[in-house]
């Protein structure tokens, strides 16, 4: 099974100069917690999560409509291509502990988003309808939601000093 069989589409963009308080609400509006940011020649130039969104506004004594996304936004996506199998996705999600990876096509457009969401409802859709879980066993699954969810030895450091 590939990403394009799985990605959430239409996807949901937003500019570098769009504020956090637009960002939001978009996010609100379109019930998503990441946005590709676009450049302005359309090209992926970084993305934009909730957390990010959250975490910024809880470091900085500004409004939402003060800050732009171009100061909070990651600048250094990981991506994955249309083409690429799902477990190749979930392999990039489970080593770099993201639950999203923006989806662009061999010309640079940025053609959906993929979630780990998006591949527990395939794997569980292909389970009911062949009896196998398209490609992605459960045990995948289950490696990549540990390692995404895992907090590392930040837990054991914490709690060794408290």
């Amino acid at each position: 099974m590939t990403v394009k069989d799985v990605l959430t589409v239409p996807v949901t963009t937003c500019q570098p100069e769009m504020n956090l308080a637009a960002a939001s609400a978009l996010m609100w509006e379109k019930d998503c917690g990441v946005l590709p940011v676009l450049n302005e020649n359309g090209e992926l130039a970084g993305i934009l999560t909730d957390r990010d969104i959250c975490i910024a506004l809880g470091t900085r004594n500004r409004l939402p409509s003060e800050v732009a996304v171009r100061e909070v936004m990651g600048t250094s996506p990981l991506i994955c291509k249309p083409t690429d199998d799902v477990r190749s996705a979930l392999q990039i999600m489970r080593e770099a502990k993201v639950r999203r990876l923006p989806v662009v096509g061999e010309n640079g457009v940025v053609e959906g988003v993929v979630s780990i969401s998006d591949i527990v409802r395939s794997a569980r859709r292909g389970f009911a309808m062949a009896g196998t879980a398209s490609g992605v066993s459960n045990g995948d699954l289950i490696t990549a939601l540990q390692k995404i969810y895992s907090r590392g030895d930040q837990i054991a450091t914490q709690s060794a000093a408290a």
